[in-house]
């Protein structure tokens, strides 16, 4: 019961999220509009579309959202097609159904197939389902925590009867929301005498709208829209499944497969290799960087070599200092048998965006290749929890090494040559890197601090820190290892800025030898610390980090930052 509780409630905050947005004008429409042979049922007055096709409309959509969330990936996977082949089927069907709307002579063609259904059955007017059909294929990409579980017990081929009821009811949930517009639009035609007269207008709106949607999709206008407008569902999403009775019924990254069921038996930073079974495939990613025309890597393909499997995200402040020893590791032993492979696994919504890895990627120096792991796929086929973390598997593609977080390099990299030898005794293995470990030390530095209502965990005002605008102020005394806020700010879920039309403030309490600040957008950023000494840094374009104090010795410090209205502030990592 609880189980479907969570998936009928997280149905529901993703039917009224933004990622909806893009196929609300379609639904709308689409309840109201009919075929052309309905059209001309009666010259003097139209019928209008058969009342149960809102319902019919949102019937196909749920259907194809269930069947393409729940089972998709994995027949896909079976017939050795494409993960977005789906994708792609629905926009051309969305296509389709929009130049048929359009153009009577086309869907005519288009029913022909269909002629042996009797006629009642195939007007267009008296359906909607293969509308909804089209809709639910392209609508799949919108996915909150509830839905992410659903797709990743797909992908691990663990779809067992409560899989089928959290998906279900996830449905349902989404479609009640959707339903609603559907029978608004039903409603507004039937109302408003203008557009009974007007069935042929209504129709061209449809088709527009879907044909408007179908070029949006094929340029991901939609995620773009998605990433202006505020998540307003996030926080609602992280409630619902942030606590131990959510995550015990999804599951939540935590699928146990005999694919990776051993992986238990590593021990994290072990100093010695160990047998941690098979590695379970790279699967459900989006797109790769630095492979012959985007191809993909299957392990399968790297028997004999000795693979490096680095899951990072090109923000996380951790993953900056550790990706110099990958970088370096692939450099000195890559003619030697080793294959690194970077598994980019955002945090951030931001960093689900290509051209901000590839742009991440290119600064770091990585040239070895980078999936785009966008739908955390992989990284919950090996039950990962951390950012950086290291999967060492050796030419008989075992896992024989498993590091998480900072540190241990040199055991690592005592790993990756003994695996090299074993894999080829007559190997002539170069010296040993020489990267500086910078890993701060236990208790050392201030955590990473986000701005972002959805991580907040230390500030320091007396209120509490919510999503919204409001006006703060310094307190007159702060902890160390926090942050305060003066002046108007917008609380976002991943990021402040400032509301007002003057620089707004922040006082932050740190202890650390390097500190950087995560913004986006456009203008100017002072830093004062506490010396008086002031750093102007210039902020333009994407999310990207930003050096604030240089490297140094460790050090407890006071930093008071100006920020311009325009610049967007995500977080503050420390070294």
């Amino acid at each position: 019961m609880e189980l479907i509780i969570i998936g009928l409630l997280g149905g529901l905050i993703t039917g009224i999220s933004p990622c909806i947005l893009p196929v609300l004008p379609v639904i709308f429409l689409t309840g109201g509009a009919q075929s052309a042979r309905f059209e001309s049922a009666d010259a003097g007055a139209p019928a209008p579309a058969r009342r149960s096709r809102p319902y019919l409309v949102i019937a196909g959509l749920v259907v194809s959202f269930t069947l393409v969330t729940l089972v998709g990936s994995l027949l896909l996977g079976l017939l050795n097609l494409p993960q977005d082949v789906i994708r792609w089927v629905g926009i051309a069907v969305l296509v389709l159904i929009g130049v048929g709307l359009l153009i009577p002579k086309v869907e005519e063609l288009l029913e022909k197939p269909f002629q042996w259904i009797p006629r009642k059955e195939v007007a267009n007017g008296g359906s909607g389902f293969g509308v909804g059909l089209a809709l639910g294929a392209v609508f799949v990409p919108c996915a909150g925590p509830v839905l992410a579980a659903i797709i990743v017990a797909g992908a691990t081929g663990r779809i067992g009867l409560d899989t089928v009821l959290l998906t279900a009811s996830f449905a349902i949930g989404v479609a009640i929301p959707l339903l609603v517009f559907a029978l608004a639009g039903r409603g507004v035609v039937e109302r408003i005498r203008a557009f009974r007269t007007r069935e042929r207008g209504l129709r061209i709106a449809a088709g527009v709208a879907m044909l408007a949607l179908a070029v949006g999709l094929l340029f991901n206008v939609p995620q773009q829209l998605q990433r202006l407008l505020p998540d307003y569902t996030a926080q609602l999403q992280q409630d619902l499944t942030d606590n131990e009775q959510a995550a015990k019924a999804l599951n939540l990254g935590g699928i146990v497969t005999d694919e990776n069921r051993e992986l238990d038996n590593c021990t994290n930073g072990a100093e010695q290799l160990e047998s941690c079974g098979t590695a379970p495939e790279i699967r459900g990613i989006e797109s790769w960087l630095n492979t012959p025309d985007g191809a993909g890597v299957q392990l399968a393909d790297l028997r004999g070599k000795v693979v490096l499997i680095d899951f990072w995200a090109y923000s996380c402040i951790n993953c900056q200092r550790s990706i110099p020893h990958v970088v370096a590791w692939d450099e000195a032993y890559r003619d030697a048998g080793l294959d690194v492979i970077g598994i980019h696994s955002p945090e951030y919504a931001f960093e689900k965006d290509a051209g901000n890895v590839a742009a991440g990627a290119e600064d770091f120096g990585i040239t070895y290749p980078v999936a785009l792991d966008n739908a955390l796929s992989t990284w919950t086929a090996y039950r990962n929890r951390y950012w950086p973390a290291y999967y060492l598997i050796d030419a008989s593609g075992t896992v024989r090494h498993i590091s998480f977080g900072e540190g241990n390099y040199a055991a690592t990299e005592k790993m990756i040559r003994e695996l090299l030898e074993d894999a080829n005794p007559s190997v002539a293995l170069p010296p040993a890197t020489d990267v500086a470990d910078e890993t701060p030390q236990n208790g050392s530095t201030t955590p990473e601090t986000f701005l972002g209502s959805g991580k907040d965990v230390n500030f320091a005002g007396p209120d509490a820190y919510r999503a919204g605008e409001r006006t703060y102020a310094f307190p007159a005394e702060q902890a160390g290892d926090t942050f305060a806020l003066e002046g108007p700010w917008r609380v976002e879920t991943q990021f402040a800025t400032p509301s007002g039309e003057s620089p707004a403030g922040i006082r932050l309490h740190y202890r650390a030898g390097e500190v950087r600040m995560v913004m986006a957008g456009s203008g100017q950023v002072q830093v004062t610390d506490a010396d008086g000494a002031r750093t102007r840094i210039e902020v333009s374009g994407t999310p990207r980090s930003y050096e604030v104090v240089a490297p140094g010795g460790n050090r407890d410090g006071t930093l008071t930052v100006e920020v311009a209205p325009g610049v967007e502030v995500y977080s503050f990592t420390f070294g």
